[in-house]
């Protein structure tokens, strides 16, 4: 059966996003049916799959977010990332992260394989029965 998956992918960095997005489509199954939303930040990830919980079968949350001279890292991180769980919990469907955390933009390119590793997971747990 074909399975509706939705893809948020936050392109705040669109160099960083771009990769994510396209190592996550390589792994999705020729059986699924993808949909992808763009969004401006990670922030707006939790908002935006919330919107569309009933309509697909499992998520996947890409994005980057790069350490400044701030705590606005941390709260931003921790914020979208809990809520990506919670809603994970309630819906109970699979919600891949692949919102990589990095320190500088040279960590985050080669963090790019990210999206490949939600994309697995996802596929992992809809594929259990």
């Amino acid at each position: 059966m074909e399975k509706k998956i939705l893809i948020v992918n936050a392109n705040y960095y669109k160099a960083i996003s771009s990769g994510l997005l396209e190592n996550a489509k390589k792994v999705l199954s020729k059986k699924s049916n993808i949909k992808i939303i763009n969004v401006p930040g990670v922030f707006e990830i939790p908002v935006t799959i919330s919107k569309y919980l009933k309509k697909f079968d499992a998520f996947i949350a890409l994005g980057c977010v790069i350490k400044g001279q701030t705590p606005h890292f941390e709260f931003i991180s921790s914020a979208s990332i809990n809520a990506i769980m919670k809603l994970s919990m309630v819906s109970k469907k699979p919600i891949g992260n692949g919102i990589i955390t990095c320190m500088n933009m040279s960590q985050a390119k080669a963090r790019k394989v990210k999206g490949s590793e939600a994309a697995k997971a996802v596929m992992s747990v809809l594929s259990q029965k």
